[in-house]
């Protein structure tokens, strides 16, 4: 993707603007912007809460797992195709298409009246999810001069802190007092009115690039990213192979590995020293965080008589400690230092899941569960930004969307593959008491495995930026 700074030399809107986001000249790109932001990860942490009345309302139990590993993997073919996209012809309609894809996922999946269908539309949001993120990245780099990039990137994550904090809440009294469908459909509706806001003033700019990617690159690296997404895709339903799932489960296993390379950092997969291990790092963890967090509000609604309100608030302890230990990372995560940060982090997520699975398999108050996993979102908070931090500062402006990209890929298959994974477990463990503790025992190994790229990192010069 276009490096920043060499992007703003061109801002076509900083022109006598003062060095504000929410100056005249950027402040309805800004609000349109952080209210996509804000509405995607709203619309994803709702679904965390409400997806146990949604497959109990449609009867999809075996398709809980798919209809989250799903979303993950197709947005990896998101990513890579507006990656390339904006690359090659400027921001502006990959964008459109993008957001487009988003919303009409969410119609699909709030009008769907069987598990398959909801299934589509997920798979759908993906698409746009994905695409949308780098997009909106890329149009940072076009528009807004380099000197307030972070005060753009500030306003995206606070962006992704509030929903933290409501999403779950929120979306458990939608579902509680109206219906899941409002889930869906509510926001496809808010994300058409926060686009227009964005269109409307990118309209007749000219936002291309003067040196467009090598095609037959880009079509390489999106062949790979179909691979992966079918690769998580089968991985998901390997389960209804019968006698035979057990090698469809090593098959894509092997599919998505070896169909990542070429999207990841060289050595990535052998946890190679520097940028390769600080990649993997991000995967191992977010596969055991996201791959782990659906079945918190799900153990709390089957187990525990929780409401979905209730389910919801469950996660927000969580999401408090994420914010508070980002913070703490920013203002002194280079005096901690990266193998502290990652000793800390590991353990404190390690101790979460096995907090997680101690209150599954001994039924202890429900909590203990609530208290335990907010220590997964510290652990999160310290460790997250931490690799976000390291990668930039492993790379030069040539390389900088490459390994950016990377990150995000790393993040979905890490999280996809593990979601994956512990859904065919807890779907071979239905209507048994093994069911979450398992899952959450998967978890657990993947955290200890996160140690070993975990004290690989090294150290690039990196700077934290303050929040």
């Amino acid at each position: 993707m276009t490096d920043p700074r060499e992007a703003a030399t061109a801002d076509p809107l900083a022109a006598g603007q003062g060095e504000s986001i929410w100056g005249a000249g950027y402040r309805w790109v800004t609000v349109g912007a952080v209210s996509l932001v804000f509405l995607a990860a709203i619309q994803a942490l709702a679904v965390t809460t409400v997806m146990p009345i949604v497959s109990a309302d449609l009867q999809g139990e075996t398709l809980y797992a798919v209809a989250f590993a799903g979303t993950l993997a197709t947005s990896v073919i998101g990513m890579v195709a507006v990656g390339a996209w904006s690359d090659r012809s400027g921001p502006k309609a990959p964008l459109y298409a993008a957001v487009a894809l988003f919303v009409i996922g969410l119609v699909v999946a709030g009008l769907a009246s069987t598990m398959p269908f909801l299934v589509v539309g997920r798979l759908i949001q993906g698409l746009g999810l994905g695409g949308e993120t780098v997009a909106l990245y890329v149009v940072v780099a076009r528009i807004y001069p380099a000197s307030i990039h972070g005060r753009v990137f500030a306003a995206f994550s606070a962006a992704w802190v509030v929903p933290s904090l409501i999403g779950p809440f929120l979306a458990g009294a939608v579902t509680e007092y109206l219906h899941w469908r409002w889930v869906f459909l509510g926001v496809a509706v808010l994300t058409v009115i926060a686009f227009t806001m964005v269109a409307l003033k990118l309209h007749g700019i000219a936002l291309h690039t003067d040196e467009p990617s090598d095609r037959g690159r880009v079509l390489v690296r999106l062949a790979c990213a179909v691979v992966v997404a079918v690769g998580a895709l089968g991985l998901s339903l390997a389960g209804g192979f019968g006698a035979w799932s057990v090698l469809a489960v090593a098959a894509s296993v092997i599919v998505i590995g070896l169909a990542a390379r070429p999207l990841l950092p060289p050595r990535t997969l052998r946890s190679a020293r520097g940028l390769p291990s600080v990649i993997l790092m991000r995967g191992l963890i977010a596969g055991a965080l996201f791959g782990a967090e659906i079945y918190v509000p799900y153990l709390l609604i089957a187990e525990f008589d929780f409401s979905p309100t209730w389910a919801g608030l469950g996660l927000t302890a969580a999401a408090l400690l994420w914010a508070a230990a980002a913070d703490v990372q920013g203002r002194f995560g280079d005096r901690i230092g990266n193998t502290r940060i990652t000793l800390i982090g590991t353990g404190l997520l390690f101790t979460a899941l096995l907090v997680a699975t101690a209150t599954a398999f001994a039924h202890l108050h429900p909590a203990v569960l609530i208290a335990g996993w907010a220590l997964a979102g510290a652990g999160m908070g310290l460790m997250y930004p931490r690799l976000t931090v390291l990668t930039l500062a492993y790379s030069t402006p040539q390389n900088q969307g490459f390994n950016s990209s990377a990150l995000s890929i790393s993040d979905a298959i890490g999280a996809s593959a593990a979601i994956a994974v512990m859904g065919l477990v807890f779907t071979a463990l239905l209507g048994t008491e093994a069911g979450f503790w398992s899952v959450f025992a998967i978890a657990a190994v993947l955290a200890l495995l996160a140690l070993v790229p975990g004290l690989r990192l090294g150290h690039a010069h990196e700077a934290a930026p303050h929040r």
